[in-house]
């Protein structure tokens, strides 16, 4: 009997580890003199492509890039549709016409979570399980107008202990549904371990944003790191 009520915890966990292995996923740190908890998709474009040197809290940021490997490609991808050769190419345009600088290049993870600790606002990009200890961590939401709904109220989810004792974390990806009074009606799950994103949703289905003329859905993104 008792092996019998193994049976369902050891699935989750294999399921979990297995979302774990293939998420692909990165998580944005920022230094932790950065006052905001999140940022928008448009917002973190604009400041790797240097159009903007703050955050919507007026907040000034340096942006700080990997040379290359899988989570650079993966931000690239992910958050400004280029490529290492587009971008590349983009920051020496700035450079060339006096418009702005080449950002700072660093080659691990672990390079950037130390120069973001130290530096006054700076904000990367680091693996998922990477050690974040020292820094802050952003979650990323992507409104579908152009009109940004500021969170107001945010629950924070549970991480489950079992997870978080084997270091099985990752980046829950969610789409919110938020009425026109600013209740969340509605949470999916889009991508991640499925027992992260249900504790993710739980606290999700909590937030409240601000009011708006009409109901929005807002792609939201939540790390859950076992390190810290």
């Amino acid at each position: 009997m008792k092996n019998r009520q193994l049976l369902p915890l050891a699935a989750a966990l294999a399921l979990a580890g297995c979302f774990q292995a293939f998420a692909g996923e990165i998580k944005v740190i920022a230094n932790n003199g950065v006052k905001a908890d999140t940022i928008s998709f448009r917002e973190l474009e604009r400041i790797f492509l240097e159009e903007n040197s703050s955050l919507s809290d007026g907040t000034h940021v340096e942006p700080v890039i990997e040379k290359d490997g899988p989570v650079h490609e993966a931000f690239l991808q992910r958050y400004l549709g280029r490529t290492d050769d587009d971008l590349q190419t983009y920051y020496r345009a700035l450079v060339f016409t006096g418009r702005g600088s080449m950002p700072r290049e660093l080659g691990t993870d672990a390079e950037v979570v130390a120069y973001v600790s130290k530096t006054r606002g700076a904000i990367g990009y680091v693996d998922a399980e990477a050690s974040t200890e020292s820094v802050k961590t952003l979650t990323v939401v992507r409104a579908s107008n152009d009109a940004q709904r500021r969170l107001l109220t945010r629950v924070e989810p549970e991480y489950p202990e079992t997870l978080k004792r084997l270091s099985i974390g990752g980046i829950v990806r969610l789409r919110v549904t938020i009425s026109a009074k600013g209740k969340v009606e509605e949470v999916e799950l889009l991508g991640g371990n499925p027992i992260l994103g249900e504790s993710a949703v739980l606290a999700v289905k909590q937030w409240v944003y601000t009011a708006s003329h009409s109901r929005t859905t807002t792609e939201v993104s939540i790390p859950f790191d076992s390190h810290r």
